[in-house]
């Protein structure tokens, strides 16, 4: 069972069959769509800019971040990682952690449980769109 962008169940869809959801701006340089969502993960996809920065935050959801393309500087907790295409990191929930694009770069992010937050700013610029 999936969920689409517009949080609604979507059963026996494939991933790129929900792929429609919005564009949206996290900070400026940096923006995010959500690729799919099922009960206990979610994945999205950000491109940031080169120069962009995602400032320090932290969320209850454990977080899973893999470079597809590009370069980032990513500080997860007191510790600063280099990450380039193919890389992958884990990032424990409730652990501060900020983001800094050496170069155009792409990623997947993958969270568990699902970022019930971003769903819903997902549905609401869907909305807005209709």
């Amino acid at each position: 069972m999936l969920r689409s962008a517009a949080n609604q169940i979507v059963e026996g869809e494939t991933m790129s069959a929900i792929h429609n959801s919005p564009w949206i701006t996290m900070v400026p340089g940096i923006r995010r769509q959500t690729i799919v969502a099922g009960e206990r993960m979610m994945l999205m996809q950000v491109q940031l800019e080169a120069g962009s920065h995602l400032p320090e935050h932290h969320h209850p959801h454990e977080q899973l971040t893999h470079v597809l393309r590009g370069r980032l500087r990513m500080r997860v907790g007191d510790t600063t990682h280099e990450l380039g295409p193919g890389d992958t990191i884990c990032t424990p929930g409730n652990t501060p952690h900020a983001v800094d694009a050496l170069e155009d770069t792409l990623v997947l992010d993958t969270f568990s449980p699902p970022r019930e937050d971003l769903l819903a700013q997902d549905a609401q610029e869907a909305a807005n769109r209709s």
